[in-house]
């Protein structure tokens, strides 16, 4: 079987599908408008890198997504070398729209978020292109039902729920190194989208009420915010206890969800979380907001505590609920633990996507 990935390279989502679906034997060419530095595809044998900018765009605009259709001609001279059995564009948006317009069946659209719940709000033009991109799509994947629930607003067309789940050889619980510390944590891209300056003030007040306890943040990730964040941060005269680590390699992430004793996702919106059900798997008692797709992951308080988006005393509250009671962060913990290896083994995931791909092929 030959799959041809239209996608961003630089994304470790796209590359954990390539590598994983090369894996199982299925040969895999990536056709991507981004650049990287990161040459991740050297040693996977079975990908090959159909095209990728030499350098990187900026800003991504709507117009500079549009200027992408100047590819197509590329496309399709990547698809006649390649000759795959399948065509499958990961974001429903511009992927999905140059592999429409390519004329390439079957075609396979995968839905990430942004895709369907922002960008066809933009104007009339960017809704007819999902509507259309949608349409022609012989098969639509989502990872969550509230993804699925917004493609319904532009296509009465059934759509596959494929969790984004986990590789739990690689997001595991480890004994915690930093016995001496609480730390509490998060795994986000320095955006506003992400509040991390919610978390700061949050942690800047329990810092104050718990001297005793040896308290640290932890802020995993990079992005335009970071020298405002490092500011506030010593502006409120925490600096000796945060730490920021900046952009780290995927493979590098569970490390420090294994530090963590508490993780914060506080987004203000989300359509799934993976990062909420990864440091579930390495033992992170999850604090998140009230998005669609952390609802649906903490459909109760079992497995994780939730706030009202943007609510700064309710973030405290439960902070200090965790930190003073570690009969609860146990149980938490355990809970989650066992929810995540039941709903999110990425191994089925993986097995799913590949058996749609087969029943794509045979019914042509």
């Amino acid at each position: 079987m030959k799959i041809l990935l239209l996608g961003d390279i630089a994304s470790a989502h796209l590359q954990k599908w390539a590598i994983s679906l090369s894996k199982n034997g299925i040969k895999i060419a990536i056709f991507s408008f981004n650049h990287t530095k990161d040459k991740w595809w050297k040693n996977e044998t079975g990908i090959r890198i159909l095209h990728h900018a030499s350098e990187k765009k900026s800003p991504r605009s709507f117009f500079t997504k549009i200027s992408y259709l100047f590819l197509l001609g590329k496309l399709k001279q990547a698809i006649q070398s390649f000759q795959p059995d399948i065509l499958h564009a990961h974001y429903a948006s511009s992927y999905g729209l140059i592999g429409r317009l390519s004329g390439f069946h079957p075609l396979v659209i995968s839905v990430w978020g942004t895709d369907v719940m922002k960008f066809p709000l933009h104007n009339f033009i960017t809704k007819n292109i999902l509507i259309n991109n949608i349409k022609q799509a012989d098969l639509i994947c989502v990872t969550s039902n509230v993804l699925k629930k917004h493609c319904l607003k532009y296509s009465q067309k059934t759509s596959v729920i494929i969790p984004f789940g986990i590789d739990f050889s690689k997001f595991n619980r480890h004994e915690k190194i930093t016995k001496h510390e609480f730390v509490i944590g998060c795994v986000k891209s320095l955006e506003t989208v992400y509040r991390i300056d919610l978390l700061i003030d949050a942690f800047s007040k329990i810092q104050k009420t718990h001297k005793n306890t040896s308290l640290k943040l932890l802020i995993v990730g990079g992005g335009s915010l970071e020298h405002e964040l490092k500011a506030k941060v010593n502006e409120l005269g925490i600096n000796h206890v945060v730490e920021f680590t900046g952009k780290v390699p995927h493979e590098d992430v569970p490390k420090y969800y294994q530090k963590m004793d508490v993780f914060c996702n506080l987004s203000t919106y989300e359509s799934f979380g993976v990062s909420i059900i990864e440091a579930m798997a390495c033992g992170a008692v999850v604090i998140s907001t009230k998005t669609e797709g952390a609802e649906e992951i903490i459909s109760n308080e079992n497995i994780g505590l939730l706030i009202e988006i943007g609510n700064l005393d309710q973030l405290v509250e439960k902070m200090n609920e965790l930190i003073k009671n570690s009969q609860l962060r146990n149980q938490l913990s355990e809970a989650a633990l066992k929810y995540v290896q039941e709903k999110y083994d990425w191994n089925n995931n993986v097995f799913e996507m590949i058996n749609q791909y087969k029943l794509l092929i045979s019914a042509q």
